[in-house]
């Protein structure tokens, strides 16, 4: 495998420089099944041998102890990271399946002084907004998180699954370095709406779940099946029971592709959402999670793959045969509310 680094880009007009393709940290610790601190200990210095500099973390992933593992490797590395965390989302302790939304500013300010210390860092480089709660208006969550940079708590703002006229309104109020969403081949529904609106502000686009939560890579085909009893993969309707036997189906032709290339299923899939930049005109810098070396490099080595208009045709249909939601709920996702 080789040690060539991908290539930077700039999140936002004026937001942080980091690798075109960043990390996901959240498996490594919560959500996917048992994790193994030695090996995503590995996967974290790997990545940032090959120019991965955007790690990805939130108060919500495991009640803080996503954060908590992060720190060493932080504290190690404080110059050449760009850590970036989230706050809205918290998991009740007696309730794991449980999701509770807050954007309140007192809550807001709360937040980041918990994720401060767990990173155990003076200022955040990337700090979003995880989820929208309706009730508060964005105005007020986003004035707050201006507050947070004024007083050099935080460096740059961030907004996940929020809508266009979401977005709108945020940065109206503060620049918006990146909005992070669900973009893969089988998630496509912030093409209509959101990444017009990015392209138009200068907002960068952070895909999260790329790699459709491991599905497109053909690592599993039933979570019923094939996954930990923990893994909340179980409870996303487009991995069990009928679903699951459909969208399985739709891997074939980007195997056909890879195939042909002599590349790994999730490669492909990588690198369609690497290329989303081209074809929308906007920055684009997805966050595939891993908990392993050898996928943090199957994963950078995609960032060289251009796929061509036949390759691209091939792949095309794939989003509009999907079967099942995104989430149980869609309220929590910018689809469900435009």
């Amino acid at each position: 495998m080789t040690d060539s680094r991908i290539r930077a880009v700039r999140l936002g007009k004026e937001g942080p420089e980091v690798g075109v393709q960043g990390l996901g940290c959240m498996g490594m610790t919560w959500a996917y099944g048992p994790p193994d601190a030695d090996t995503s200990r590995a996967a974290l210095h790997r990545a940032l041998e090959l120019g991965v500099t955007l790690y990805d973390t939130a108060e919500g992933y495991g009640r803080g102890d996503n954060e908590r593992f992060l720190a060493p490797f932080l504290k190690a590395h404080r110059d050449e990271i760009v850590i970036a965390t989230k706050y809205g989302v918290t998991v009740p302790p007696d309730n794991p399946r449980k999701r509770i939304i807050r954007n309140d500013p007192p809550y807001i300010r709360q937040a980041v002084e918990g994720s401060l210390q767990r990173l155990g860092v003076d200022v955040i480089d990337l700090y979003y907004m995880h989820r929208r709660d309706v009730n508060v208006p964005i105005e007020e969550s986003v004035g707050a998180m201006a507050d947070l940079v004024r007083e050099g708590k935080v460096k740059h703002l961030g907004l996940s699954e929020v809508t266009a006229g979401e977005l709108r309104a945020a940065q109206a109020v503060h620049p918006i370095a990146a909005v992070q969403s669900e973009w893969s081949l089988f998630s496509r529904d912030i093409e209509t709406n959101v990444v017009p609106a990015a392209r138009e502000l200068g907002v960068a686009l952070v895909p999260y779940s790329p790699l459709g939560r491991g599905f497109l890579t053909g690592s599993f085909g039933n979570a019923d099946q094939d996954l930990a009893q923990d893994d909340v993969r179980r409870t996303q309707p487009r991995f069990t029971g009928e679903n699951a036997a459909a969208n399985v189906a739709l891997l074939a032709p980007i195997r056909t592709v890879a195939d042909a290339r002599g590349v790994s299923l999730g490669q492909i899939a990588l690198a369609w959402v690497q290329q989303r930049a081209s074809v929308h005109g906007l920055t684009v810098v997805p966050i595939p999670g891993t908990t392993r070396r050898a996928r943090v490099e199957e994963n950078t080595a995609a960032t060289g793959i251009a796929l061509t208009e036949d390759e691209l045709a091939l792949l095309e249909p794939i989003a509009a045969a999907v079967a099942g939601d995104r989430y149980p709920d869609m309220s929590f996702s910018s689809a469900g509310r435009e």
